[in-house]
């Protein structure tokens, strides 16, 4: 889902725009740079992921809770 996302915002970047885009980064960060900024994206979007699924069991559960019978 993730890839579609990522696909779906890129359009139809050709491999020259990608190029000139790689090289863009290069240019604005370093090469030595590109890793952690690498890592911090990942781990960016790991914890968004996890806070998504978290709130998508949260709702499950409660949706869960209120069909049960409650005991009077």
């Amino acid at each position: 889902m993730c890839l579609g996302t990522v696909l779906l915002f890129l359009g139809d970047l050709g491999g020259g725009e990608m190029m000139v885009i790689m090289m863009a980064v290069l240019l604005l960060f370093g090469a030595d740079k590109i890793p952690g900024i690498a890592r911090g994206l990942g781990r960016g979007i790991r914890e968004f992921k996890d806070a998504t699924n978290e709130i998508k069991h949260e709702l499950e559960r409660s949706i869960e809770d209120d069909d049960k019978p409650k005991k009077v």
